[in-house]
């Protein structure tokens, strides 16, 4: 049975204050009554007077603290929800520090001005381009074969690297020569002019900008080890990857590094860059980054590596090939915090049936099967006109509806294609390695000519209604 106190027992004179709870005990009490704290038995014992003061003083104690509590809560809390919203709006929004809208490219009618033609690689010309009949104009014959490096053709010039070492300037109306410049290493790279510069890569590891007028060195770059990849230049800035794993970003004018973001592997691919956005491919991951600043936006993961460039359309949708697919996904979409590492257990815990499918990558908006036969690894891009994408897998060129997905024709060829379709007046333009330039109807997908160019990896280029393309039998080819 609980016992009652006895009320006819004497007030104790002596008082013991716990250390922990800071309430009363009767002097000679063992251990705190109130929370059963240390020991009291070293404590001093004080009077009821003494007791009277320290509890007026614990209790003007603990009004302070109640009080600071409030005005810390009322005056941190707001801080802390603002720094909160401040991050998130930094990591998963455009609101802080978006991109820089107005970085695009249109280059003048009649030229070519880097690969795929301008900065959202659509290899689309102006629809008034006279379109080429299929005979040969000029030739030039380099001492090397020319590999990758597709030309560039601007104010009357043709600019084009070659295994050889060198990178060739010629007259785009008779294919004289007007100058070379020679590289440690065999190029791949396809050039870039702009403002009067030409900007290359070789496989010595070096990124080089020439006068474009006399192919004088006016910079270079030294990276670890080659540059396969071709350039983009924007806004004063250029853009280009190395098989250092990393994208760099360069001053145009003098060639200092203005940032570097590491990647997964090689990058060979050449940067498209639309609405302040750069957009390489490395391994097995499509990186967006904010051009300015090198900042990660988006990495979009693929099963496969890839080697190709991508193409932006004008809705801001990015097209990219990837084994036997074409990927299609937002160019301004953000991945959201630790996605792949949550999507791994997400993905664990689906199996298991204890949770639903996990949602789509950030930014996917489709993937296409191009072919069920593996090609070999492609370094063939898309090309954008309009509603209609141009790719290619193994050995056909596909036309493909970008609003549904579907095919609109298959051409085939007789052999790989490693080469990009370029796009002018109602035809497209695809080399391949059978040893065949091709020009196809972009409506119905028919032959309407082919030009025999020997083994071709090169992407053709139209300008001026000529079509600009390099062989492996070393010859550049002018076709009018």
């Amino acid at each position: 049975m609980k016992s009652t106190p006895d009320s006819s027992q004497p007030e104790p004179e002596m008082w013991l204050v716990c250390p922990i709870c800071k309430q009363s005990n009767p002097a000679g009490t063992a251990h705190c009554r109130h929370c059963w704290g240390p020991s009291l038995g070293s404590i001093k014992p004080v009077s009821s007077e003494e007791l009277a003061e320290i509890t007026e003083r614990n209790q003007a104690r603990m009004k302070r603290l109640n009080t600071l509590r409030v005005v810390s809560i009322s005056v941190f809390s707001p801080l802390l929800l603002s720094l909160a919203v401040f991050v998130y709006l930094y990591l998963a929004t455009d609101i802080v520090f978006g991109p820089n809208q107005t970085l695009n490219s249109d280059p003048l009618p009649g030229e070519w001005s880097m690969f795929r033609r301008d900065l959202n690689h659509s290899a689309n010309t102006d629809p008034s381009t006279p379109s080429p009949e299929g005979t040969l104009k000029w030739s030039f014959s380099t001492d090397g074969p020319i590999q990758f490096s597709s030309p560039a053709v601007v104010d009357g010039t043709v600019y084009i690297g070659s295994n050889d070492g060198n990178l060739y300037a010629l007259d785009a109306e008779t294919g004289t020569k007007r100058w070379d410049f020679k590289t440690g290493s065999f190029i791949w790279s396809s050039p870039t002019v702009v403002n009067g510069m030409v900007y290359f890569g070789s496989n010595d590891g070096n990124l080089y900008a020439l006068d474009a007028l006399t192919g004088k060195e006016l910079w270079h770059f030294k990276t670890p080890y080659a540059v396969k990849s071709s350039p983009a230049v924007a806004d004063g800035i250029i853009y280009f990857g190395a098989d250092d794993y990393h994208l760099y970003a360069l001053n145009a004018a003098t060639g200092e590094e203005i940032w570097r973001f590491r990647t997964d592997g090689f990058v060979m691919a050449s940067p498209a860059i639309a609405d302040g956005i750069v957009f390489v491919p490395s391994y097995r991951y499509l990186y967006a980054l904010n051009a300015e600043n090198g900042r990660l936006r988006l990495s979009y993961m693929t099963q496969r590596e890839m080697y190709s460039s991508p193409a932006v359309s004008s809705d801001g949708t990015v097209y990219f090939n990837c084994d036997s697919f074409l990927y299609a996904i937002k160019g301004d979409a953000r991945n959201w915090p630790s996605e792949y590492a949550i999507r791994g257990w997400w993905v664990q815990f689906y199996v298991f049936r204890i949770a639903p499918p996990p949602p789509p990558l950030s930014g996917h908006i489709g993937k296409f099967r191009l072919s069920w036969i593996r090609p070999i690894t492609t370094r063939s891009s898309p090309a954008v006109s309009g509603d209609t994408i141009y790719t290619c897998a193994s050995i056909r060129m596909y036309s493909i509806n970008a609003e549904s997905g579907e095919t609109n024709w298959v051409f085939p060829t007789s052999g790989q294609i490693q080469s990009s379709p370029a796009i002018g007046n109602n035809t497209v333009y695809i080399s391949s390695m059978d040893g065949h330039l091709y020009a196809v109807d972009d409506t119905n997908g028919k032959r309407l000519w082919d030009f025999d160019t020997g083994v071709t990896t090169s992407s053709p280029t139209l300008a001026d209604g000529i079509i600009y393309v390099g062989s492996q039998d070393g010859n550049v080819y002018a076709i009018k």
